[in-house]
């Protein structure tokens, strides 16, 4: 084997020399060709927090909502907090469990995390990712760096701001938001594509994944809202009718706007805007049925009907409103109301209990006391439950975590039990915030004085934050939280906040129920459910009815008179080509359904038949019951809430083909219109003209006369028809299944 001879080091030398040589020549021949020559250092890696940079991920693509791993027994082994609202356990659950199988820092790609979300393994959610979206970038750099989870000294968001914030569309428009983050260290970022987007009316616009908002073909107003990190903010766009309104629609508007009442004027400036014209106003008969039936939860009598409708006074209508405000039915109807809010539940009191907190209810609206007092002693009752049965407010809704819901859903129109185990996906509340209302409550409780029980405020419960394990404070929403807790008993507090100028809610709440009692339909809409991403539909107007309600001293006969005296009230349910798909702006009176015991009682009072109800007085109406438990095919089937919660969607207002079948040919409709003694028979009997008889059945059961065309088509019916009684059945069995007996229009 040969050995290669050994180089010099005079020639290693050499050759070095000459190849330096030959580079020196090389660049100095591209110095002419250089100006500058910039020596940049590498940037620092970038320090990753998985709260701020990867919980927005699992956010925005449903990864942690209650429908995938959000819920509480997670999805196929995988457990995320609901929102979020747990950072520290999601990183464990990704990072730490299972050995770590979900992440693969040396190859990020091959993570299991990313294969299941694009779809290259099989996933229940299916492919959620692209490869090519900057949310998978941003996953798979933040496992290339390390997986690192962050401190608490990480910049935080501040706030989330939505650009434009407002804005005139037209019908079929597009139009791009873009959601911009705002840190504490200053830094702002765009994140558009990372927030949440939704809209409170599809009908109107609805948006994209991206923040792309498209109008449809309804005029009105909409609220486009971003959620990030617990952070949201609105955009705001009212869409007006394509065409302008022509010369008879502007004198709608005209007679609208020249209300002396400004809750109309406002009403007229939105429909001005919109490009929709209003109804006529509606007649004498409607609005007479429309009122009673509203304020009183009863249809008039014939007698009644023919007194208004022959009165020849101009201002007979505020006439009749003041009548109706001081009949006892007003007392009777709107306890019902406030039972079913109040939870007056006899499965949680028993008979005797409920019969007594239902009582305290209604002495309280028989004597009109005002709205702000009337919560005030509800909240702060205490001492022996047989003088003070508003106690038992207490005991239908025994928990403090749940008396906390109450209070805020009945009297503030705020919906926080989101909050109680994360932050409110849609809203500003904290756990913080919900536990702040939860430690008013928590020194209620009963002791027994021999066979009498007490309610007391004294116990020393302390509320604790599930998370963080530290004490809270009580303290109202959106009020700062002391440093201790509120010296007596915690509730006078809360009480004493609630009507203040400081409290945006109360007022505003109690008059958004109301009108849409009224009107059919809250400005704030559902009607308990006031948050920031859920914006009046006319802020203008809430603002003005609450300014009316506490200008009023919470008087509500007298708040309830403003409104049912109000031009936008009397519209006559007609449409105009320009409102016929108005739903949201009150341009015409809408067709309602009546409650069940509404309905019961018009029934059961057209036909001259009263309902009998168990273990109740005989001449019971149905509203006039304490007992929502009580069996009944009627009111079960009609939509009766069982008052186990505080939401006004217990009572349902749907229509069901049972509820027109029933009406149609049940055997108790049947029987009340051929009953011997009920009106129907009597009528027959004692009426013996068929014209008189034809209007003594339409001023019964609509409350006017007939037109001349049912005149004539119900003559006929009697004249051909041999038995005089069954014609006369017939005849009321078609008024009792028609829409104008059934709706309160």
């Amino acid at each position: 084997m040969s050995v290669p001879p050994r180089t010099s080091h005079s020639a290693v030398r050499s050759a070095r020399q000459r190849w330096q040589f030959r580079l020196a020549v090389r660049l100095s021949a591209l110095l002419p060709l250089l100006t500058t020559v910039t020596v940049q250092a590498e940037e620092p890696a970038r320090r990753w927090n998985f709260e701020n940079d990867i919980v927005p991920i699992l956010s925005r693509f449903g990864c942690n909502t209650s429908g995938c791993h959000g819920k509480a027994e997670g999805q196929n082994g995988f457990r995320l907090s609901v929102f979020g609202s747990d950072p520290e356990a999601d990183y464990d659950a990704i990072v730490k469990e299972n050995f770590g199988r979900r992440i693969f820092p040396a190859a990020p790609e091959n993570s299991l995390l990313l294969q299941k979300a694009t779809g290259e393994l099989p996933h229940g959610g299916g492919s959620r990712l692209d490869p090519e979206h900057p949310q998978y970038q941003r996953l798979r750099d933040w496992i290339a760096a390390g997986l690192q989870q962050g401190s608490a000294d990480d910049p935080h968001l501040i706030r989330l701001e939505v650009t434009p914030d407002q804005q005139q569309l037209q019908m079929q428009q597009t139009i791009s938001l873009q959601a911009t983050a705002f840190w504490s260290d200053g830094r702002q970022e765009d994140v558009t594509e990372m927030a949440s987007w939704q809209t409170n009316s599809e009908a109107v616009a609805n948006v994209d994944a991206a923040g792309k908002v498209t109008t449809g073909d309804v005029p009105g107003t909409v609220a486009v809202m971003a959620s990030y990190l617990g952070k949201v903010d609105l955009f705001q766009a009212l869409i007006p009718h394509a065409t302008e309104l022509d010369e008879e629609a502007q004198e709608r508007l005209q007679w609208l706007a020249t209300s002396p009442l400004d809750i109309d004027q406002i009403v007229a400036e939105r429909l001005q805007q919109l490009r929709i014209a209003p109804a006529l106003p509606c007649d004498d008969a409607t609005y007479h049925r429309r009122v009673s039936l509203d304020l009183l939860g009863t249809l008039p009598t014939p007698e009644q009907a023919r007194a208004f409708l022959s009165d020849p006074a101009e201002n007979r209508r505020e006439l009749l409103v003041d009548r109706l405000l001081q009949r006892a039915e007003f007392a009777d109807y709107w306890a019902l109301k406030w039972a079913d809010l109040l939870r007056v539940n006899r499965r949680e009191l028993g008979h005797k209990a409920a019969a007594a907190y239902y009582r305290w209810i209604h002495d309280q609206i028989a004597q009109n006391r005002p709205l702000d007092e009337f919560a005030t002693a509800l909240l702060t009752t205490e001492g022996p439950l047989t003088t003070s049965p508003a106690g038992y407010f207490y005991k239908s809704v025994t928990d403090p975590y749940d008396q906390a819901n109450t209070v805020s859903q009945v009297f503030l129109g705020v919906r926080i039990e989101c909050a109680r185990c994360h932050h409110h996906p849609w809203d500003r509340w904290s756990q913080t915030d919900y536990h702040g209302m939860q430690a008013f409550f928590t020194q209620v409780g009963f002791k027994k004085n021999g066979v009498a029980e007490s309610l007391t405020a004294a116990a020393k419960q302390q509320t604790l934050h599930p998370r963080t394990g530290q004490p809270v404070m009580a303290h109202a929403l959106e009020q700062p939280q002391p440093d201790v807790n509120p010296a007596g008993d915690r509730r006078e507090h809360l009480a004493g906040w609630l009507a203040t100028a400081d409290n945006p809610w109360f007022a505003r709440n109690l008059a958004n129920r109301a009108w849409a009692h009224f009107l059919g339909r809250g400005l704030v809409e559902p009607v308990d459910d006031f948050r920031l991403t859920n914006p009046a539909s006319n802020p203008r107007l809430l603002d003005a009815l609450a300014s009316h309600l506490c200008k009023g001293e919470f008087d509500y006969r007298a708040f309830v008179r403003t409104i049912v005296l109000s031009r936008t009230y009397q519209l006559a349910t007609e449409t105009h080509p320009t409102n016929v798909i108005d739903e949201q702006n009150y341009s015409r009176f809408p067709m309602k359904r009546m409650d069940a015991e509404v309905l019961l009682d018009a029934v059961s009072q057209a036909t001259a038949v009263p309902e009998e109800f168990g273990g109740m007085p005989l001449g019971t109406r149905a509203i006039q019951l304490w007992d929502s438990h009580l069996p009944h095919q009627f009111l079960e089937l009609f939509g009766r809430p069982v008052r186990a919660t505080a939401c006004e969607c217990e009572r349902v207002t749907e229509p069901s083909v049972s509820q027109v079948l029933h009406v149609l040919n049940s055997p108790q409709m049947e029987s009340r219109l051929r009953h011997a003694d009920g009106r129907v028979a009597r009528l027959s009997r004692e009426v013996s003209d068929d014209r008189q008889l034809v209007d003594e059945l339409f001023l019964t059961w609509y409350g006017r006369p007939p037109t001349a065309d049912e005149q004539a088509a119900a003559l006929q019916h009697l004249a051909e028809t041999a038995e005089r009684r069954e014609a006369a059945e017939d005849l009321a069995w078609s008024l009792l299944n028609s829409l104008e007996f059934l709706l309160n229009h």
